[in-house]
């Protein structure tokens, strides 16, 4: 009969293929249960949105049959590992933060933000959406809310949509309101957001930055840790140089840059179905490979996009595997794969500095 150690030990061929360190190592298997030649045990993902979920499967049944499994039945779960920076330096019950950027307007940042977190939220990760364009909030419009949020005492309630917690300036500002403020008031705004609101506990907290480089970014820095940077472009040669301001700011910044996203990349004709690169192609891509920084996506030129934005339900709300929102739940994927593994190397790294030295 096929003991639990066996299983263990066959399991423990098998490696998580981001981390490098085998299942069992990482703590990924649980609830092994064994009756006569069936098998039945549970993998606990680093995330929801884990890209490499198939892979692992197959290797982790094969590893099993190996030892004389007929049937094998393998469940999941994940556990977003936590970026430690963030419960040292503040409350705010949040594993991951994630900042989505632009080094100039009209590039879709926005866009790319509210369908990131969609896509996050749903793989199954509980996810929010801070908007920080405190000048220009537009999330309420794209994700079709706008209403005062409630008062629980002296803490905010965030309003929710398509499993996403929200909290914007444009929910407490009239929309035909300007909001004229210098850095100050910026970095009260800012702090609020994110001590003042009750959040809950969250994956993570994606946060639309304004565009550019300026006070919300710096005030953002000095109040949260941020675990990475995303930075959208489009492909056309105007617009490259404002992806090194991207990947500098958050360099210089001390963040993580997770890759660079291509907005507007190609249009495919619905009545042909010909692709035109309107924009040019590629630009971003080859920036990033420039700067060494990961390409995370090609987001097509699309009416379905636009349209799902300015109507407040965006693509990736409607059909996870439409070709609109596909590339959406592939970026989901990518970053929070990123994200496991710089916080599962940072607490490794915790863990050899908590070693004592021998002397």
């Amino acid at each position: 009969m096929i003991t639990e150690q066996q299983v263990l030990n066959a399991l423990s061929q098998v490696q998580e293929p981001e981390l490098h360190r085998d299942l069992v190592t990482l703590k990924m298997i649980k609830d092994v249960q064994i009756q006569n030649d069936a098998v039945s045990f549970t993998i606990v993902l680093t995330t929801p949105a884990c890209p490499l979920r198939n892979q692992i499967e197959a290797e982790a049944r094969a590893a099993v049959v190996k030892i004389g499994a007929q049937h094998v039945n393998i469940k999941f779960d994940a556990n977003v590992p936590g970026d430690r920076r963030i419960s040292s330096q503040i409350n705010l019950p949040v594993k991951a933060t994630i900042a989505v950027a632009s080094g100039k307007g009209g590039v879709g940042k926005t866009t790319v933000a509210v369908n990131l977190a969609i896509a996050l939220a749903h793989s199954g990760a509980r996810v929010g959406l801070m908007d920080a364009d405190v000048y220009g909030p537009n999330i309420p419009i794209m994700m079709g809310i706008n209403q005062p949020p409630e008062m629980i005492g002296e803490r905010i309630v965030p309003l929710e949509a398509y499993g996403v917690k929200l909290m914007s300036m444009g929910f407490l500002v009239p929309p035909d309101q300007a909001i004229i403020w210098r850095g100050p008031m910026l970095h009260n705004a800012v702090r609020q957001f994110l001590t003042e609101v009750e959040w809950g506990e969250l994956d993570y907290l994606v946060i639309d930055l304004p565009p550019g480089t300026g006070d919300v970014q710096i005030s953002l820095t000095q109040s949260v840790p941020l675990t990475g940077g995303v930075v959208v472009a489009t492909p056309q040669d105007v617009a490259l140089a404002d992806v090194v301001k991207g990947i500098t700011m958050f360099r210089r910044l001390e963040v993580p840059v997770l890759g660079v996203v291509e907005n507007m990349s190609y249009f495919v004709c619905p009545h042909c179905n010909q692709r035109t690169d309107i924009f040019s192609h590629g630009g971003a891509q080859k920036m990033a490979e420039e700067h060494q920084v990961p390409f995370l996506a090609a987001i097509p030129f699309d009416v379905a996009i636009r349209a799902g934005g300015d109507s407040g339900k965006p693509v990736a709300a409607l059909n996870a595997d439409s070709p609109y929102a596909l590339p959406f739940k592939m970026l989901a994927q990518r970053v929070a794969a990123a994200i496991s593994v710089l916080n599962a190397r940072a607490a490794a790294s915790d863990l050899i500095a908590d070693i004592p030295v021998k002397r």
